[in-house]
């Protein structure tokens, strides 16, 4: 099979390229090196997959990509919750337009095939909660002068309870609560508006919070565990806000690889969203702990400093049994050896001065 694999220079997207290789697949990848993250091509990269450098939002450079695929890979994104509301053109123009001009040139070729869509599980917002009273429930966005006063619990919309967090299944229903969160589902949309018109099978994936080797490094885009891995190696204690008991699922970036394969190979019936997660949540304030552990003795203990982003939500950690049972795909690699490995693993440093 000849996959077409959008952003596979990046984090996941060449851990993907290295799974389908490993495997025996034909890979092409199309990357705009963004200068945000790279300062030319990495040097982690396979030597056995086709590279264009050229940006999907580009039609010529997505046109002549899709040219001669099997299937596709779509990783090519701007991730994370950025520096403010500055960043929503640069959003929108990278995942919406990219998207967008992806789907336009796969619809000038009359795809039918795979399509795989990175999504994320901020389309949720806040996860789901149960109320001892009312059972199943939606809390709204909190409210500033609650966290202000440190009280970073949701509460029952109807009763102000307190609520117990439950694992989220991929029809809960979606609610996206900054920038990223809402260009996501946007691309999930777009992709499925693809799939009823062209006969296509579109999965998206929605990830977790994904770590390991290349994760980005010395950005505001880059995902919690890579902010705390630099202070540890600067030699400073990770400052985590709230109160660290903020809950998130961790999922190893080999295993979202395996996930990808796993997508590319399924029936046409498993399209949809499917939850790509570990299963086994943990707090923020308990992964910067194991992260420290993994540093050793000398390493400064995380310092809780309160605070707040608003964009931010409490709790949200998946339902993974869709994904077991359409996709035949669970987590492999354990919370505390894939922290212990991601201590020491290689991090993709951005180009110097930005």
């Amino acid at each position: 099979m000849r996959v077409l694999v959008t952003g596979g220079a990046g984090f996941i997207g060449s851990a993907v390229v290295d799974a389908l290789l490993a495997r025996g697949d034909e890979v092409r990848v199309l990357d705009n090196l963004h200068p945000v993250s790279h300062d030319g091509p990495p040097d982690y990269l396979h030597p056995d997959a086709e590279y264009r450098w050229g940006d999907v939002r580009d039609p010529a450079a997505a046109a002549a990509a899709v040219d001669g695929v099997d299937a596709v890979c779509h990783q090519a994104s701007m991730v994370g919750l950025g520096v403010d509301f500055a960043d929503v053109a640069d959003y929108v123009a990278h995942n919406d337009l990219g998207t967008a001009t992806l789907l336009r040139a796969l619809h000038d070729r009359a795809f039918d095939g795979r399509l795989v869509l990175a999504s994320s599980m901020v389309v949720y917002g806040e996860g789901r909660y149960r109320c001892a009273r009312h059972g199943v429930v939606r809390p709204g966005p909190r409210h500033v002068e609650h966290l202000e006063a440190g009280d970073y619990e949701p509460r029952c919309p109807d009763c102000g309870d307190a609520l117990t967090p439950t694992p989220v299944p991929e029809d809960a229903p979606v609610d996206p609560r900054n920038v990223y969160a809402a260009t996501k589902l946007h691309q999930e949309h777009l992709g499925a508006a693809y799939g009823r018109e062209h006969g296509a099978s579109v999965i998206a994936l929605r990830y977790h919070n994904v770590y390991g080797p290349r994760m980005p490094r010395d950005t505001p885009y880059a995902g919690v565990a890579s902010i705390f891995r630099s202070a540890y190696e600067r030699a400073e204690a990770p400052r985590v806000f709230e109160d660290g008991g903020q809950t998130r699922d961790f999922v190893h970036v080999a295993d979202v690889a395996r996930a990808n394969l796993a997508a590319l190979d399924a029936a046409p019936s498993a399209a949809g969203a499917h939850n790509v997660a570990s299963g086994r949540p943990r707090t923020v304030g308990e992964m910067a702990v194991a992260l420290g552990r993994a540093f050793g003795r000398g390493a400064p203990p995380p310092q809780v400093v309160g605070g707040y982003r608003l964009g931010d939500v409490r709790h949200v950690f998946a339902s993974t049994e869709r994904a077991a049972e359409v996709l035949g795909f669970r987590a492999s690699i354990g919370f505390e050896d894939g922290m212990a490995e991601f201590a020491t693993a290689p991090l993709r440093r951005r180009r110097a001065g930005r």
